[in-house]
C-alpha cells in the first residue's frame, strides 16, 4: 500500500514538472510592461557586456579592487545617473549577451554592438553613439606580403564570433578561410602563433593590442564597408527605457564626452604593476568559486542521485523507467546545453530571477546527479547478492539490510569513482563561465582582455586546475586508504 501510494506520488511530480511549461505564461520582452518599469521595480539597472573588449569595456585593479572600465562602463555609468538608478554589471560571453535581454536577464546591451538588419530583428537599438572603423591586422613580419584582399586568397582569417566582423569577412573577403572565436584575446592568440593570417578588429581594439604586442601590425587592406556605428541594445517595445537612453545617448553626443571616455579607458589600460600584483586576486577569487561550484555539484548531486539509483533499483518499472529516462537524458545531453537550458529557462519560463551563480550550480547538481547514481547503483550491484539473503535470515527488512550492510560495503566501491566524479567536476566547472559565473575559466578570460595578453592567463588557470586536482586526487587516495585499513 506504502509503495503504491509513493510511486502515485513521484508521478504526479514529474506530471507536474512537465507541465509547468504550459501552466507558467512565457516571459516575453514584448509584454505589457516595459522594460524600464521592472528595471525601477528591482531598483537596479542591469548593464549586460562582455568585458574582454577594451577599450570598450574591460577589468582592472585600482587601489586594490577590482572594476570595470572602459567607453561602454561610462555611458552605461551616465544612463544609470541620468536616471537615478543603481548600476549593475553583467558580465558574460559575447553571443550569449542577445539570448540573456530576450529572456529578461538584463535590462540592455552597451558593448560595442552594431545595430545590423539581422539583430534589428530581434531586439530594437538606440541612437548611434559611436563610429568606428573596421581595420585588418597581421603580423608584422608579413607586411610585405599580405597588402591586399587578394593577396589572402585561401588564407585564414581570425574573426570574433556573431560579430560584424565575421559578416565583413564573408562579404569583402569570400576568396578567404574564416575562422569564428568566442573572443577576442583567443583571436589574437591565434594570429600570434600564426594560426590564422589576419585579423578583422575595430579600430580603437586594434590600437590597444597593438600597443601591447609589438610583433602585430596594421594591414594596408582597406575595406569598402569599413566604418560602423555601435548602439546600445535594447529589448522590444519598450518606449520609456529607448527614451531615457536616447536622452542620454544625446548627451554624450552633444558634449563629445565619448573622447573623455577613451581618455580615461587609456589611462586605466595601461596601470603600472607586475602581473601578479595585478591580477593575483583574480585567479584566487577564480579558485574560491570553482571549489564552491564543484563541492555544491558532487554533494547536492550526490543526494539527488542516491535518490535516482534507488529508483533504478527498486521491483517498479515505473520507478525504473522514470529514473532511466532521467539518468539517460542528461548523460545523453552536453553540460553546456544544460548551463543555458536553466539559465534562460528558469527566466523565460518559470519567470524566476535566478543570478548566474545560482543556475550554474542548479546545472551542476543536475548534470553531476546522473552521473552519480549511475555509480551507486553500480557500487551496489558489485556487492554480492548473498550479503542481502544473509540480512534478510537475520530479521533485518530489506531497508534496514540496506542500509547497515550493503551501504557500508558499497561505499568501498562507489569511493573511488566518486572522486574521480569530483576531479572532473573541478574541470568541467569552467563551462559555466558561458553565462558569467566568475570561476576560475572565467577570471582567466578577464584577465586576458584586461592585460591583452591571452597565453599567460591561461597557463596560470592551467597550473591552478592541476594543483586542485591533483590535491583532491591525493586527499581521495589516502580516504580510501584509510576506509581499507578500518575495513
Amino acid at each position: 500500500m506504502k509503495r503504491n501510494l509513493f510511486v502515485k506520488v513521484v508521478i504526479a511530480t514529474i506530471c507536474l514538472l512537465l507541465t509547468i511549461p504550459y501552466l507558467v505564461p512565457i516571459q516575453s520582452q514584448a509584454a505589457e510592461t516595459d522594460q524600464w518599469d521592472k528595471a525601477k521595480e528591482r531598483g537596479e539597472l542591469r548593464v549586460g557586456l562582455s568585458a574582454d573588449y577594451a577599450p570598450y569595456e574591460f577589468e582592472h585593479t585600482k587601489d586594490g579592487k577590482r572594476e570595470y572600465a572602459g567607453i561602454d562602463i561610462e555611458l552605461a555609468k551616465k544612463i544609470a545617473k541620468d536616471n537615478d538608478i543603481k548600476l549593475k554589471i553583467v558580465n558574460m560571453q559575447f553571443d550569449s549577451l542577445l539570448g540573456a535581454l530576450k529572456t529578461g536577464k538584463i535590462d540592455m546591451i552597451i558593448s560595442g554592438m552594431a545595430p545590423t538588419p539581422e539583430r534589428k530583428k530581434e531586439v530594437d537599438f538606440s541612437d548611434d553613439y559611436m563610429e568606428v572603423n573596421q581595420r585588418l591586422i597581421i603580423q608584422k613580419k608579413n607586411k610585405d606580403k599580405l597588402k591586399t584582399v587578394e593577396d589572402f586568397k585561401g588564407k585564414m582569417i581570425g574573426v570574433q564570433k556573431q560579430t560584424t566582423q565575421e559578416e565583413l569577412a564573408k562579404s569583402e573577403m569570400p576568396d578567404s578561410q574564416i575562422s569564428s572565436l568566442t573572443r577576442v584575446p583567443e583571436v589574437i592568440m591565434s594570429l600570434n602563433s600564426g594560426k590564422v593570417d589576419g585579423m578583422i578588429i575595430e579600430g580603437p581594439v586594434a590600437d590597444a593590442y597593438l600597443e601591447k604586442n609589438p610583433n602585430l601590425t596594421y594591414s594596408d587592406v582597406q575595406f569598402s564597408d569599413a566604418d560602423k556605428t555601435t548602439a546600445i541594445a535594447l529589448p522590444k517595445d519598450s518606449p520609456e527605457l529607448m527614451k531615457r537612453v536616447n536622452k542620454s545617448v544625446k548627451d554624450v553626443r552633444d558634449h563629445n564626452l565619448i573622447k573623455d571616455y577613451k581618455d580615461k579607458a587609456t589611462e586605466a589600460m595601461f596601470d603600472d604593476g607586475s602581473f601578479f600584483s595585478k591580477y593575483g586576486s583574480y585567479f584566487l577569487h577564480g579558485v574560491g568559486i570553482t571549489i564552491l561550484l564543484s563541492f555544491l555539484g558532487v554533494v547536492a548531486g550526490a543526494l539527488i542521485g542516491c535518490f535516482f539509483a534507488l529508483m533504478k533499483l527498486s521491483n517498479s518499472k515505473i520507478l525504473k523507467t522514470i529514473a532511466s529516462v532521467y539518468i539517460e537524458f542528461i548523460r545523453g545531453t552536453p553540460l553546456l546545453v544544460q548551463v543555458f537550458l536553466v539559465y534562460f529557462g528558469t527566466t523565460a519560463v518559470l519567470g524566476l530571477d535566478l543570478s548566474a551563480l545560482i543556475c550554474g550550480i542548479i546545472a551542476l547538481i543536475i548534470n553531476c546527479s546522473a552521473y552519480i547514481a549511475e555509480i551507486i547503483r553500480a557500487g551496489i550491484n558489485a556487492v554480492d547478492n548473498g550479503q542481502m539473503e544473509a540480512a534478510r535470515s537475520l530479521g533485518l527488512n530489506k531497508s534496514q539490510a540496506m542500509k547497515k550492510v550493503i551501504m557500508p560495503q558499497a561505499i568501498k566501491n562507489i569511493l573511488p569513482a566518486l572522486g574521480n566524479e569530483f576531479v572532473t567536476v573541478i574541470k568541467e566547472s569552467s563551462i559555466v563561465s558561458v553565462i558569467g559565473v566568475s570561476e576560475l575559466m572565467f577570471n582567466a578570460q578577464v584577465v586576458q582582455g584586461a592585460s591583452f595578453d591571452p597565453f599567460t592567463p591561461l597557463l596560470v588557470a592551467a597550473v591552478l586546475y592541476f594543483i586542485l586536482t591533483f590535491t583532491l586526487s591525493r586527499v581521495m587516495y589516502f580516504a580510501e586508504r584509510r576506509y581499507s585499513v578500518s575495513d
